[in-house]
């Protein structure tokens, strides 16, 4: 997978984000095209405040660009609609973020349960943890379980609805190297298993080796791409 030849999973051209605050205008993104083709692993590689942030949420449906079009598999997202983004995001999209957003209050298949109510076509919660290695925590509350087994558990809850794409943003941000590698691995194995379309955002270089493609971010642009001859399992990293 993550060949040339796999057709396009997601295309975004010309993308521009200009925020303004009072009188200044900051421009996050300037003029962004990127694909990502279906099943391949792409790491967003770059400085805090580059612009990987922004392309990642307008990507997944979170975020407007300020110009500038994404198609999904051929189809353009209709930006203005926010009915069209939440069927987008609803359907179609994964986000796993630094934090782990989980309901303090709920086990780790409850956790995962709220994605899979609302899907289409879901997993079982079950299924979806023990694919991030978590079958035997099923039943455990988020404070009964270390940092990197609540990061796999909103893995497993990104991944339950099976999605298309799954976007993460900084995933091992506040992790330690250790347990940052099963996080890796995680989604490794989500990406090789179900085929699922992946771009990662770090800003940590060793994480990039894991990737089939690399994609440099400075200062609102993409300024280099790079395909990794070898992709590198996350065991064989260290940072």
């Amino acid at each position: 997978m993550g060949n040339e030849a796999s057709a396009v999973a997601l295309e975004a051209r010309e993308l521009t984000k200009i925020y303004r605050m009072g009188t200044v205008e900051v421009h996050a993104l300037r003029g962004v095209n990127v694909d990502l083709r279906e099943g391949e692993l792409v790491v967003l590689l770059g400085p805090s405040g580059s612009g990987k942030s922004t392309l990642l949420n307008i990507l997944g449906g979170l975020d407007r660009p300020t110009s500038g079009s994404v198609m999904f598999r051929g189809h353009e997202l209709t930006m203005d609609s926010e009915r069209a983004l939440n069927l987008y995001r609803r359907n179609h999209v994964g986000f796993v973020f630094q934090f782990y957003n989980l309901i303090p209050s709920l086990t780790a298949r409850e956790n995962v349960s709220l994605v899979t109510e609302i899907a289409k076509n879901p997993m079982p919660p079950t299924d979806a943890l023990t694919m991030v290695g978590l079958g035997d925590r099923l039943d455990h509350f988020p404070a009964q379980i270390s940092g990197g087994e609540q990061q796999r558990v909103a893995i497993a809850r990104a991944i339950a609805k099976r999605p298309n794409l799954l976007l993460c943003d900084e995933p091992t941000g506040a992790l330690d190297s250790k347990t940052g590698i099963l996080v890796l691995d995680a989604i490794l194995k989500i990406n090789r298993e179900l085929g699922t379309t992946t771009a990662l955002i770090t800003h940590n270089a060793v994480i990039a080796e894991i990737a089939n493609r690399v994609l440099y971010f400075a200062d609102g642009r993409i300024v280099e791409t790079r395909q990794n001859a070898v992709q590198r399992a996350p065991g064989e990293l260290a940072w």
